[in-house]
């Protein structure tokens, strides 16, 4: 069985970019691969936190992977920092890493962009994401597309570790959908929906209320003409309310269009938010009925499913690096 790999931040508020983009597809892997799915919470610390909220926010993560439908019995969900072959590894590959590679990642380039100041974690993110993927021998990463340069840079690394030490990582392949893998912001449809965007409107939240969620659908930007129809150049907004819904309905895009033909963007939002509310009842009833002593049982357990695995993996590691084991 094939194996999968992949990890969500708990910053902010997870929202439907988050899950349309890649959790969704989460879901639909676990029952034909043998899949991690890890709380990245070191990621986060690339940048400063408020401790308290981290925690909770790990927590609140962790019950969405659950609420969402990803099974413990199939899956393994734990936290990152709770298995310490995470860090370990990635300094092991950063002494394989070069410093021209890092200074070309897109995503180091637009967060430190104006900053006086950026941590050393911040650039060195990418080789704890190799870490990430590398220890679990994973085949296939599901991940958004602004994540596809880092992945990159993963293979590279897994074929240079094994080109200098001989065979040891399986090279990765991304899991990126063609359509639907980029959410815009409902504010600026030119740009992706983000947490991290100081706008709560340019996004919509798994744990949105209803009533928050219509108002902020019928808030989106739009233009000034009135035909529904998908084109980015033209009609962004637009072309992102087409896609919301062809991806919550999975109706075509042509069918969607065909189905607001002749009608306004009143109307198309109306409905939109109809959706949305409805898919995300779901996922917010799950949440509600999990008790956090029971999402803390799931990512202990999952840790310890999580560590034998990577152990061996960060072993064979050290061992071929010239490291003495204990």
């Amino acid at each position: 069985m094939k194996r999968v790999f992949s990890g969500v931040q708990p910053t902010g508020d997870i929202h439907i970019g988050n899950y349309l983009g890649a959790m969704r597809q989460f879901v639909k892997l676990q029952d034909d691969h043998e899949c991690f799915f890890c709380v990245v919470d070191l990621h986060a610390l690339t940048v400063p936190q408020d401790p308290k909220v981290l925690k909770e926010k790990t927590i609140e993560l962790a019950a969405l992977y659950l609420a969402i439908g990803l099974d413990p019995k199939k899956v393994t969900i734990f936290v990152q920092s709770h298995v310490p072959a995470h860090a370990e590894l990635a300094w092991l590959l950063q002494c394989i890493t070069y410093f021209g590679e890092l200074s070309r990642m897109t995503q180091f380039k637009e967060k430190s962009k104006g900053k006086e100041s950026v941590s050393v974690g911040l650039f060195t993110y990418p080789d704890l994401m190799a870490a990430d993927i590398l220890l679990y021998n994973t085949h296939y990463v599901p991940v958004g597309e602004d994540q596809k340069q880092h992945l990159e840079l993963t293979r590279n690394i897994a074929q240079r570790f094994n080109n200098r030490f001989g065979e040891t990582f399986v090279v990765p392949e991304p899991m990126i959908l063609k359509f639907g893998a980029r959410i815009m912001s409902l504010t600026d449809p030119t740009k992706k929906m983000s947490k991290s965007d100081e706008d709560p409107y340019n996004r919509i939240n798994l744990l949105d209320d209803p009533s928050l969620i219509r108002k902020k659908i019928m808030k989106a930007v739009t233009d000034s003409e009135s035909e529904i129809r998908l084109d980015w150049d033209k009609k962004p907004g637009v072309s992102n309310l087409l896609t919301l819904y062809s991806l919550f309905t999975e109706m075509n895009v042509e069918e969607v269009e065909n189905k607001f033909k002749g009608q306004g963007y009143g109307t198309l939002k109306k409905e939109l938010a109809d959706v949305i509310i409805e898919k995300l009842a779901v996922i917010q009833q799950n949440y509600k009925e999990l008790s956090r002593d029971y999402v803390l049982s799931v990512l202990k357990e999952g840790a310890q499913k999580a560590e034998a695995v990577a152990e061996n993996t960060l072993k064979e590691v050290k061992e071929k690096m010239g490291l003495i084991l204990r």
